[in-house]
């Protein structure tokens, strides 16, 4: 083998590592740098409504936020939060910046061969349409213009391509077929067409309840049909591959749930237990 031979296939052995390594945690890696550093680094949005946002001291704050900060908590260690995009978190490619991600993701099939859950609040995904519509089923959204945001269980369901793949799932009905469905990069964003009037940009809002509360709080002219399109639970996720992070992550969850902190956390947001299965 001459010298460039050599160089071109060191280089292609380098790279192949890479790639395992940035898709995959290695066992225990997380944790000890976690422990080490003595920082959880945590995904969570800017403008995931009351689930996280910016508040008016430019400030990280929302249920997610005070959840994260409770598990580090117990971990013994700071919480330090980064903002990548929704499609980029659950695209699993996280590339070792954070540890954690928040989000109230719903736990599919496919996301969880990239993925490790761990559910901590239930959630209806609902309609959301402006406060003239005329709309008062689901099935007046038929032929409707649909905002979703992007790589969501709920554009799933608007392109009825969803499969109901998490534990103790019901079966999918869709209830109505869309004219077009328009993506997002979050749901605030569709919101923001929403509330320009009713079909002016989007006939509906596919999101879930939770996106009701703020957006409502928020002043936006909304309101949320009475059906419900399914109920999903929400789980923070860790990257496959270190079971000792993942494991630690399941015990310090169960135990600002068994201290009632979670409860506190969510009944503090929503004005509801939402940690409980309805």
């Amino acid at each position: 083998m001459n010298k460039l031979t050599t160089i071109i296939a060191a280089a292609a052995s380098l790279a192949i590592a890479f790639v395992s390594s940035s898709i995959t945690a290695n066992a225990g890696d997380v944790l000890d740098n976690v422990l080490a550093t003595k920082t959880l680094r945590v995904a969570a949005g800017t403008d995931w409504g009351t689930i996280s946002f910016l508040n008016d001291k430019h400030e990280l704050d929302g249920s997610d936020v005070d959840l994260a900060k409770a598990i580090a908590e117990k971990l013994g260690v700071k919480v330090e939060f980064v903002t990548p995009g929704w499609d980029i978190i659950t695209s699993g490619k996280w590339q070792g910046r954070w540890d954690m991600a928040m989000g109230e993701m719903v736990p599919t099939k496919a996301r969880a061969e990239k993925l490790d859950f761990h559910v901590y609040a239930y959630s209806p995904a609902v309609a959301i349409v402006h406060k003239d519509s005329k709309a008062a089923k689901l099935s007046d959204l038929d032929g409707k213009v649909i905002g979703v945001s992007t790589n969501s269980v709920q554009e799933s369901y608007a392109n009825h391509t969803l499969i109901a793949d998490w534990v103790g799932a019901q079966p999918i009905e869709f209830q109505f077929t869309p004219g077009n469905v328009k993506i997002y990069g979050t749901v605030n964003i569709a919101l923001d067409d929403l509330r320009l009037g009713d079909g002016v940009r989007l006939g509906a809002v596919l999101g879930d309840q939770e996106d009701v509360a703020g957006a409502l709080k928020a002043g936006y002219p909304v309101k949320e049909l009475a059906e419900s399109l399914f109920f999903s639970p929400g789980a923070m996720s860790v990257l496959r591959g270190d079971k000792e992070f993942s494991d630690k992550i399941a015990e310090a969850l169960q135990s600002v749930r068994d201290d009632g902190t979670l409860s506190k956390i969510l009944i503090k947001w929503y004005g509801m237990d939402r940690s409980v299965k309805q």
